[in-house]
């Protein structure tokens, strides 16, 4: 059976470095690792994760819990989903995604949460192991996500800039956090220049804003810019808007939030604020499995900037 050693041996490096690109690859150069990945492909070695787990008396599963509908905004987790996993997999770690049938089955590390509802924090404050939430809180745990307040700031700008005379918000029908900061970013903005803010909320699915538009269109003159919360209801609001016959982007100028499917397939495309979801992911496992590491030290917040996309829906 072919050991740590002969690896070692075969690479011409130490059994320890040998152990930290296995266990800890962050820690070891681009170049030890060529080496010694080279030397295990050759010798046909294998490191024996189950275990090393159990040794260290881990599971090597990292378990996450979407606590949202996720056809509502299946694109967007899945992006968060090849994040994780990317991350995950370098460290020898596994992913469960947890649903509400198969809450208490196996043991696992940690947890990344998301979709959380204020209503969910009693019993994520139960949970035993590490968590990291992927979504902003005001509850003290620790969380990735965009900034939100931001990239709506950003958005509102962005059309102010290009002449639209009244902007409107249309926000998610929600009180919760990100909402509350992408509201802000927009009430920012529209103080700042001394203009009349209009927020209208609905539900996150894009017949919801179609149907809003539509039944309230002769309150929207032309040289309107709608400034939106997702990328769902932008697509909605872009539907309403050819519904009326009225221009886009000459009269009416939309933008969205998210970036990750929906701004693409839309027809204008959507100007959107883009997230970069996959390397939130990313962040979000690397963010555990130190919390892990370091027996659930607290790791804080971090907030990734998003990017203005410009494309066909504004001027």
């Amino acid at each position: 059976m072919v050991t740590l050693s002969d690896v070692a041996k075969k690479a011409n490096v130490s059994k320890m470095t040998v152990s930290r690109v296995i266990n800890h690859p962050e820690q070891v150069t681009d170049e030890l690792k060529l080496l010694v990945f080279k030397a295990m492909k050759e010798l046909n070695y294998r490191p024996n994760v189950a275990a090393k787990a159990l040794a260290r008396n881990r599971t090597q599963i990292i378990k996450l819990f979407i606590l949202e509908e996720m056809s509502t905004v299946e694109p967007y987790y899945m992006s968060l989903l090849t994040g994780i996993a990317r991350e995950l997999e370098k460290r020898q770690y596994s992913l469960q995604l947890v649903t509400q049938h198969n809450f208490d089955i196996g043991g696992c590390d940690g947890y990344i949460i998301t979709g959380m509802r204020d209503q969910d924090y009693e019993w994520i404050g139960r949970l035993e192991k590490p968590v990291v939430l992927f979504g902003e809180n005001h509850y003290g745990y620790d969380f990735i996500d965009t900034d939100n307040q931001k990239g709506i700031k950003m958005a509102t700008k962005y059309m102010l800039d290009r002449d639209y005379q009244q902007i409107i918000f249309i926000g998610i029908d929600l009180n919760e956090p990100f909402e509350y900061s992408r509201e802000a970013g927009y009430l920012q903005v529209m103080q700042q220049v001394q203009k009349t803010p209009q927020i209208i909320r609905v539900s996150n699915h894009s017949h919801s804003a179609e149907k809003i538009i539509g039944k309230n269109w002769r309150k929207f003159p032309g040289n309107t810019g709608f400034v939106c919360a997702s990328d769902r209801l932008a697509l909605g609001v872009e539907r309403a808007v050819m519904k009326q016959q009225g221009k886009v982007p000459e009269e009416y100028g939309i933008i969205g939030h998210d970036g990750v499917f929906l701004d693409q397939v839309a027809d204008p495309r959507l100007t959107t604020i883009r997230q970069d979801v996959t390397k939130m992911g990313e962040a979000c496992a690397k963010m555990v499995l130190r919390k892990i590491e370091q027996v659930g030290a607290p790791q804080g917040e971090r907030l990734f900037v998003p990017t203005l996309v410009a494309r066909e829906t504004t001027r």
